[in-house]
């Protein structure tokens, strides 16, 4: 049979190519993947190519498939694997494999990738546990726990420590105070849904500089809902402040429990130590461009305050689970993070502009034939074509977010490559 996918060929070489593919083998399965959302991580990916640590070294005569948050539906299953899994049922794929090669799914694979109509699931992403069964009411927020794993795995990350008997705690403290700093991004509006979906913080404070990335912000994960799940969130342009880190501490009243480093920044590495109170925790969560990046922090603070520091990249098919059944019981909403929808025919381009970076995230609907469509800009694809007219009212109807609805009208209606 046939798919049509995005290919990697080299640097800056993307394609969009159908092409055949061969039958499954008894320990493989294939499967329609309904739903990818992009990441930056592509991009880099893209630019970089064969540089790339995940990259093969080959991709020139054998291109890998793009793609790596990806949520599909099984279609067909290997003989000897017909007791583990069933036709029809959907499954997210864990891109991250840690093999020893650095080969990764979306990276690394002629068959597989998110950016594909259909692909063939290897024995070894099975046998990583990697292939994860998955029963949300949607395939766009299957595709997201990869995202929202990340952030999962950060929340993880912070430790906490007991002075008098040196007992660890691992997690964000619960009830705690949160700042995310530069966190007005996609995958800052995401630890902010998290932050009190999972978490369970009692304030959060979100910083950026941009007063636009910051409204958006607002209106997709809002003050209104947080404080519903008991949380008291503010978003602060700090860009004007003559003394940010005066500020922040005045409205923790005295200092974060925990703090997230959302931009690789060292004057914001800094910053979250200033304002970590006694027994703060840094995550510096960011993935800086360069391999030396230097920052500086007050060590007599570490030593007498407590401060922590550590860094998380990447999830683990635990994080995916756990993110799984928080989207299964509706603890977190990832529509807050969808800004975009697309189909497979404007991937290319959306992955390569992604070099002056827009909006939240972009979920690419393999088999439909769309261009790249702002959800805020529904109304206005509405007066050229009911169908647009008609996903903006149910996304209204949903506060403005992407939705389960939604999805389900837009698989119906839309026109198929």
């Amino acid at each position: 049979m046939k798919t049509t996918a995005v290919r990697l060929y080299g640097a800056n070489d993307l394609r969009t190519e159908t092409f055949e593919i061969p039958e499954i083998t008894e320990r493989e399965v294939l499967l329609r993947v309904v739903t990818d959302s992009l990441c930056t991580s592509s991009y880099k990916a893209v630019v970089q190519g064969p540089a790339h640590k995940r990259v093969p070294d080959d991709i020139a005569e054998n291109p890998i498939i793009i793609g790596h948050e990806m949520c599909g539906e099984i279609i067909q299953v290997g003989d000897a694997i017909k007791d583990q899994w069933k036709v029809g049922q959907k499954v997210v794929i864990q891109p991250a494999l840690k093999l020893e090669s650095g080969h990764d799914v979306g990276y690394s694979f002629p068959l597989i990738g998110g950016n594909s109509i259909y692909a063939i699931v290897p024995e070894i992403v099975m046998e990583k546990g990697c292939m994860i069964p998955y029963e949300g009411d949607s395939f766009f927020k299957g595709s997201l726990t990869e995202a929202l794993g990340c952030i999962v795995r950060g929340y993880k990350g912070f430790y906490h420590t007991d002075y008098t008997n040196y007992h660890r705690t691992d997690g964000a403290k619960k009830g705690g105070k949160i700042a995310i700093l530069g966190g007005a991004g996609p995958m800052g509006i995401g630890t902010v849904e998290l932050a009190f979906g999972y978490a369970g913080a009692s304030q959060v404070v979100v910083t950026d500089l941009n007063e636009d990335r910051l409204a958006y912000a607002e209106s997709k994960c809002t003050v209104e809902n947080a404080a519903k799940h008991g949380c008291a969130l503010t978003y602060l342009n700090t860009s004007n402040l003559e003394d940010p880190v005066k500020t922040l501490i005045e409205m923790s009243d005295g200092g974060f429990d925990d703090v997230f480093v959302m931009v690789p920044v060292p004057a914001l590495f800094t910053m979250a130590e200033a304002i970590c109170r006694f027994d703060g925790c840094v995550n510096f969560f960011a993935g800086p461009p360069v391999h030396d990046l230097q920052g500086s922090l007050n060590l007599y603070r570490v030593h007498y305050d407590g401060i922590h520091v550590v860094g998380t990249a990447g999830s683990i098919p635990e994080d995916t689970v756990d993110t799984i059944r928080l989207i299964e019981e509706n603890a977190i909403n990832p529509g807050c993070i969808v800004s975009h929808i697309l189909g497979l025919h404007a991937a290319a381009d959306t992955l390569m502009a992604m070099a002056k970076p827009s909006g939240a995230k972009k979920v690419c609907y393999n088999e439909l034939d769309l261009p790249l469509i702002a959800i805020d800009e529904l109304a206005e694809w509405g007066k050229k074509d009911p169908m647009y007219a008609e996903l903006d009212r149910i996304v209204k109807a949903n506060g403005g977010l992407w939705c389960a609805e939604a999805e389900k009208y837009l698989l119906a209606h839309a026109p198929r490559i």
